[in-house]
């Protein structure tokens, strides 16, 4: 079977949450235990219409399927995470 997508590449990591405190600094941090985010310029982050909630995209270097994995297991596992693209 071959692969959906072809390592290493820039790959989005999109997580949604309620927006309180450093929900940007979270997902970072999360993030950076698994890839290396080399700028700020690779982190965006839009509030809801009612700003009660915030989606933080990540654009990482991905090398493998694991380490994607390991990115969205460890995400979804944190209770401030709603949701993950």
């Amino acid at each position: 079977m071959s692969e959906l997508i072809s390592f290493p590449c820039v790959f989005p990591v999109k997580v949604m949450g309620a927006n309180l405190d450093d929900f940007k600094g979270l997902v970072v941090q999360i993030i950076q235990k698994h890839a290396t985010i080399s700028t700020e310029e690779v982190v965006t982050s839009h509030l809801s219409r009612n700003s009660r909630f915030v989606s933080v995209t990540v654009h990482i270097n991905a090398e493998s399927q694991d380490q994607l994995d390991a990115i969205y297991r460890e995400l979804g596992a944190h209770e401030r995470v709603l949701m993950m693209l």
